[in-house]
């Protein structure tokens, strides 16, 4: 008796519990509209890591199957994406039918993307001829019908960039698209507010050797964005900073701004006690608002740090 009377209590509410949703006095939570629609009960979102969904499928100028996509950064942490190079997609039918999908962009663009941000394309080409390329998978002769799905063979690195170790944190995984589950109107770039994340441009950020770093001034130009920035030294020695150009995002979802290693940037050298200034430029579209810049700082040696500054009101 002494051992079946510490479960009689738990198993008679469990029975209650049985009873009262049957008779419909327990109400079981509606889905929540408000999820950034990316879906509800079985849909919902709730491994972390990458994620991808499809925001439109449709033809391509050949004809060939094309799929527009949005990637959402849910690891919990600063985090860079690309497609495994010369490797097909799967368009999978219902059927199990399979068909390669041989036109992959899948990136970030080489950019390190803020937890809880996501995107739909990024700055590739050149400094002198850089063009958006929007993310998106070709299947030639591919069909998404009824129950098809596209699976995406990615590698992703998490955390902070060490430039000697650019592999360091890095993982390999498929993203997987329900292609009957075509998203419409998303909001970029913020799905997933994280606490403490963003910075406001006049927030000092500390470098390595207690450097302080700050976005002394944002302007628009005919062309997109210049970045004054400001480099104070507080120490008895000369001390220079790594900071990588930052791209910008903003409502639309592009990541703006060629990739460039932070750390192989030149570093401006800072006297002891001294401020130096510097600026950089990005290109973005004007008729684009709510811009974040990621900024890459170093914060040991050779090892980078990554800061969202919000410029929504520029």
């Amino acid at each position: 008796m002494s051992i079946l009377k510490p479960l009689f209590i738990p198993l008679v509410a469990v029975i209650l519990v049985l009873v009262l949703a049957a008779t419909g006095y327990v109400v079981v939570p509606t889905c929540d509209e408000d999820d950034h629609g990316w879906g509800c009960g079985s849909e919902a979102t709730t491994a972390k890591g990458w994620i991808a969904q499809a925001t439109n499928v449709g033809t391509s100028e050949a004809g060939d199957l094309h799929i527009d996509l949005t990637i959402l950064n849910e690891t919990g942490e600063w985090s860079a994406l690309q497609a495994v190079p010369a490797k097909p997609a799967v368009l999978k039918a219902s059927n199990g039918q399979t068909t390669n999908c041989d036109t992959v962009f899948v990136s970030t663009g080489g950019h390190y993307l803020a937890p809880g941000f996501q995107m739909r394309g990024y700055t590739d080409g050149t400094e002198a001829e850089p063009k958006t390329q929007p993310i998106y998978v070709e299947c030639k002769g591919g069909e998404a019908g009824p129950g098809s799905k596209l699976s995406v063979d990615v590698s992703y690195v998490a955390g902070q960039y060490n430039y000697y170790d650019k592999t360091a944190g890095t993982a390999d995984t498929k993203l997987e698209v329900n292609l009957e589950k075509v998203a419409k109107d998303l909001k970029y770039p913020i799905v997933t507010p994280v606490e403490g994340l963003i910075q406001r441009d006049s927030d000092k950020i500390n470098g390595l050797n207690d450097v302080a770093l700050t976005l002394a001034d944002a302007k628009r130009t005919e062309q997109g964005f210049a970045f004054k920035w400001q480099a104070f030294n507080p120490s008895d020695y000369p001390s220079a900073l790594h900071v990588g150009p930052p791209p910008v995002i903003g409502a639309d979802g592009i990541l703006y701004g060629l990739y460039t290693d932070p750390g192989s940037v030149s570093a401006p050298l800072t006297s002891p006690g001294k401020t130096t200034e510097w600026t950089t430029m990005v290109n973005a579209p004007q008729d684009v608002k709510g811009f974040y810049i990621m900024v890459s700082v170093e914060t040991g040696t050779r090892l980078f740090t990554n800061y969202v500054i919000d410029i929504t009101d520029k």
